[in-house]
């Protein structure tokens, strides 16, 4: 029986290359979307066997979308696949509930073998990969009823880091200083507790922040 695959990446060639490496399996991309915002519309009017996700999307990221997916059906698999190796997304899509993280870079034995393993509903996190953040999962104590005073400015400087931007795109993207963008991570560390931007990360996921 042909497994069916829901792809959101707003790059055509990865929708295209992802076609030609499934067309000889049980696989095959049935809908595909270019947005967050149209990806969740398609997996909302259809079923699938498994959704694999992009990260960096037009109007919204993939991380973002997979809360959405798994707010509306926990059990849907789901394969995060980016060319971004980093800590920060790791963490988010741990926290999320994702089956597993794939890197465009990654070879196509290893890319088939997370697509059938994640479409079967089993969780592909390497042991290396949960050692990378099960600390910052571990080490968030802090409640969603616990307030934090933080300013509108950190809030969005958290809203981005929590996205994965660095201090440079934080500082392009608000329009202030890469000086004042160190600054204001390093208060939002402080005020919330904790000692890196992936524990930031997880902590503005688990206060629905992002």
């Amino acid at each position: 029986m042909v497994q069916k695959i829901l792809l959101v990446d707003d790059h055509e060639v990865v929708r295209v290359g992802l076609r030609q490496m499934l067309s000889q399996s049980e696989f095959e991309i049935s809908d595909e979307a270019a947005t967050a915002e149209i990806g969740f519309q398609k997996f909302q009017e259809g079923k699938f066997d498994l959704v694999i996700l992009d990260i960096r999307l037009p109007g919204g990221d993939g991380l973002q979308l997979l809360g959405k997916i798994k707010s509306f059906s926990a059990k849907q698999p789901v394969l995060i696949f980016s060319a971004y190796d980093n800590p920060t997304y790791l963490a988010r899509a741990v926290a999320l509930g994702a089956n597993g993280f794939c890197l465009k870079t990654d070879g196509v034995d290893r890319i088939l073998d997370a697509i059938k393993r994640t479409a079967q509903g089993e969780s592909i996190w390497s042991r290396d990969e949960l050692r990378r953040v099960t600390g910052s999962l571990a080490t968030i104590r802090l409640g969603t009823e616990t307030e934090i005073p933080l300013t509108q400015r950190e809030g969005d400087v958290l809203k981005h880091l929590a996205n994965g931007l660095t201090n440079k795109e934080i500082a392009m993207s608000l329009g202030i200083s890469y000086e004042t963008v160190k600054e204001h991570v390093q208060h939002i560390l402080r005020k919330i507790g904790v000692t890196d931007r992936t524990q930031a990360a997880v902590w503005a996921v688990r206060n629905n922040i992002v």
